[in-house]
């Protein structure tokens, strides 16, 4: 799913040329669950920002699932992201006047399809994520782990074969962080989703199949 070589980002800062990732070497095989570790200022999330499009490598070759990102124009990154890639994040980032549906639904309303479709779609993430009952609920009538929830249906209504997940269990409860845990792993397994979660959490890593450690932009340690 996943191949990276002599993969580089570099950015000025004022006279600086800062280099969160040098030459890094990564291979995620489809339906893999990766843990990413490491210090703040480790490269984690930069990582994370160019395996879902969201950047582009300074230098290097990045391959997901068999494109190569670099040759796709920014209005073509645009479009592969949407379709093949979900973001979750440690803070929801949801609409707070948009109930659960909504809030859902909103990256199918740039794609041409219908709304029965489109409705389709929606119920069936929020089924996923067990919150069919919580969908016309606005953030505020739901817990942190629901927020979650919603964030995470989100990020598969398109039904991408990829999510990466920046600290989703970071601001959740011992219990909540468990169950959104539990979710990435069936959504694995039962599934078939690549996943690449970056956490300072090593009970939450322990849920992956791997997990493998940055520091400093480069890969010291893997460890099973």
């Amino acid at each position: 799913m996943i191949r990276a070589a002599g993969l580089t980002k570099s950015y000025r800062k004022g006279q600086t040329l800062v280099t969160p990732l040098e030459h890094l070497d990564l291979e995620v095989a489809e339906g893999e669950f990766l843990a990413l570790m490491g210090p703040s200022g480790s490269g984690k999330t930069t990582l994370l920002n160019l395996v879902s499009g969201i950047d582009q490598p300074s230098a290097g070759t990045l391959e997901i699932g068999g494109v190569e990102l670099s040759s796709l124009s920014r209005r073509e990154l645009t479009r592969w992201r949407a379709k093949h890639v979900g973001y979750i994040f440690q803070l929801y980032h949801l609409v707070p006047v948009l109930s659960a549906f909504e809030n859902v639904e909103l990256p199918l309303l740039l794609d041409p399809m219908g709304r029965r479709e489109r409705h389709e779609r929606v119920e069936a993430a929020l089924s996923l994520v067990g919150l069919s009952d919580r969908m016309h609920h606005t953030p505020n009538e739901l817990s942190g782990g629901q927020e979650q929830r919603v964030a995470i249906a989100r990020a598969l209504v398109a039904d991408p074969g990829l999510l990466v997940a920046d600290e989703p269990t970071g601001d959740l409860d011992r219990e909540a962080a468990r169950k959104i845990l539990g979710l990435l792993q069936e959504l694995k397994s039962a599934h078939g989703k690549t996943i690449v979660m970056v956490t300072h959490d090593p009970k939450a890593a322990a849920a992956a199949d791997r997990t493998l450690h940055l520091e400093k932009g480069k890969l010291l340690e893997a460890a099973e």
